[in-house]
């Protein structure tokens, strides 16, 4: 029996950011070959975030690789040219106009490892990349919903008008709805939800609803691929996040929102 069933809610979503734990977690671009501006782009996405970006020169090593290290253990690596061509030199638009990032194979694995890390990211114009992290790994979670193709997808969105006005996110939806997935969505309803979407929606006004964003996918009983999204409106456009692969965490995730 799953023990997280038995585990009190908080009060707050807030707290279950305040769970992660403090680690020492790094970028790091292995044996670069390609320019420069790269790796200085990598170093203002990550400048104000609890990881370290660092660059290396080794011999023999493979060349134009970043690595994510935990307490100093390679825990991920990618392509430098996959990380420019998914996140470094793309914006948010990519992601909220096509189905881009969908598949679990175009998000870098040094990107998706970033789990159980405290973020707070501010968007544009502030920063060009660092709230682009969460909608990647917002649509890393849809993509991973649509694969199973069943299981249990609780979304917010602050305005249900978001749903219609980006049409990549517009069409996730619609596919999601027409699989087998329970897909949840909640915000405020400032237009209805469109009735092409056949999803459970969930309106409402309070902090929460207005300033939350979370993505939280529990599968099937028994199977894996857990995973959730917590993020809170701290400031005009300044969230602070975190996400999480731990069963037990997603599964607290997703009954508090329920």
């Amino acid at each position: 029996m799953d023990s997280s069933v038995d585990e009190p809610l908080p009060e707050a979503l807030s707290e279950f950011i305040d769970e992660v734990p403090e680690t020492d977690t790094s970028l790091v671009v292995l044996n670069r070959t390609g320019p420069e501006p790269l790796v200085s782009l990598l170093q203002e996405a990550f400048d104000t975030q609890d990881v370290t970006v660092a660059e290396r020169q080794v011999p023999e090593g493979t060349t134009d690789v970043v690595l994510l290290l935990r307490e100093g253990e390679i825990v991920a690596t990618t392509p430098m040219e996959r990380l420019q061509n998914t996140f470094l030199l793309i914006n948010a638009d990519r992601y909220r106009t096509g189905a881009h990032g969908l598949d679990d194979a175009e998000i870098p694995e040094v990107l998706t490892g970033l789990d159980e890390v405290e973020f707070e990211v501010r968007g544009f114009p502030e920063s060009n990349k660092e709230k682009l992290l969460l909608v990647l790994i917002s649509r890393f979670i849809e993509g991973r919903a649509l694969q199973a193709g069943e299981g249990r997808f609780d979304v917010s969105f602050q305005r249900f008008s978001r749903l219609d006005d980006e049409y990549g996110t517009r069409k996730v939806y619609r596919w999601l709805g027409e699989s087998a997935v329970d897909v949840h969505v909640y915000g405020v309803r400032d237009q209805p939800v469109p009735d092409s979407l056949d999803v459970t929606v969930h309106a409402g006004t309070h902090d929460e609803y207005r300033h939350s964003w979370f993505v939280v996918f529990r599968p099937p009983d028994g199977e894996d691929g857990h995973i959730a999204l917590v993020a809170l409106e701290t400031g005009a456009n300044v969230w602070r996040a975190m996400w999480t692969y731990d069963p037990g965490r997603v599964e607290r995730i997703g009954r508090y929102v329920t």
